[in-house]
């Protein structure tokens, strides 16, 4: 049990910190250099006799201006949810029944910019033994920048990098990619076993990017001490379900309709958000 949570630790450790060298070095790309074209007339500069110059006809005094600085469409979502509260009383009861619904913190947490939320579980069954259930919530969001381009990119692509690492855990087995429908803008499930001292660990995790910010949900469960393995299946339903309750969160609290958990399946966008910036969507 405690090896178990101790996996579960340091898996969301190594995610912390591919998040942060995420942040790192997209902080790090240089500057876009910009350079500012100025066209002259090859005719002759000196005053004529009535005072102008050849290349500046008389009157105009409006000089060329330097080229306007590169623009990109502004980031949709501004801040984020708090994670311990993206996901309802409800939905943490079923999932994981014996965890205290506060959940615990993520240690790195940045309010604006990343937050982190997981729960343990363990229902003792007696002479059958128990089932361990944990789930841990991750919220990313990303500002769109000149230099690193707009947040939806960027989101875009720390989406796909998350869903290649939870392809690529070690000792995974009979790993499973499936696309999630109705859930932001793009969304996968990769689902896989996992054998540990403890017994056989059905893991599911689902990546979902809404706009400019990338929600993580991570989902095991085993049966410890001769109890049964849990349903993959009834595990995959109640992570989809947390998915899209986490990513209703993000609208929710942009929109100022109140923390998430209240729209589960809403993958509404705030009222004019960057929703049409400039194809981002499928940057």
């Amino acid at each position: 049990m405690q090896r178990a949570k101790r996996d579960d630790r340091d898996r969301l450790e190594q995610r912390n910190r591919r998040l942060r060298r995420a942040l790192v070095c997209a902080a790090a790309v240089p500057a876009v250099l910009i350079t500012a074209a100025c066209s002259s007339d090859s005719g002759d500069s000196k005053p004529k006799s009535d005072g102008t110059s050849a290349s500046s006809p008389a009157g105009d005094s409006a000089s060329p201006s330097a080229s306007s600085s590169p623009t990109v469409a502004p980031a949709a979502y501004k801040t984020l949810p708090d994670a311990c509260k993206a996901l309802s009383k409800k939905t943490l009861g079923d999932m994981v029944p014996k965890a205290d619904s506060s959940g615990k913190k993520g240690s790195s947490d940045e309010p604006s910019s990343r937050a982190s939320c997981s729960w343990s579980s363990l229902s003792n069954n007696g002479v059958k033994g128990s089932q361990f259930r944990w789930l841990n919530v991750s919220l990313l969001r990303f500002d769109s920048d000149t230099t690193r381009g707009s947040g939806n990119a960027q989101a875009h692509t720390y989406f796909t990098n998350q869903v290649k690492d939870a392809q690529s855990v070690g000792g995974a087995k009979n790993a499973k990619v499936v696309p999630v429908s109705g859930t932001g803008d793009e969304a996968t499930s990769v689902r896989y076993d996992l054998s540990k001292k403890e017994g056989l660990f059905k893991q599911e995790t689902l990546v979902a990017r809404a706009e400019n910010v990338v929600v993580t949900l991570d989902y095991n469960g085993a049966g410890l001490a001769g109890d049964k393995t849990p349903d993959p299946e009834d595990l995959a339903k109640s992570a989809e379900k947390a998915l899209k309750e986490a990513v209703a969160s993000v609208s929710a609290a942009n929109s100022g309709s109140g923390s998430g958990g209240s729209s589960a399946g809403s993958s509404t966008k705030p009222s004019g958000s960057a929703s049409a910036s400039a194809g981002s969507k499928k940057s």
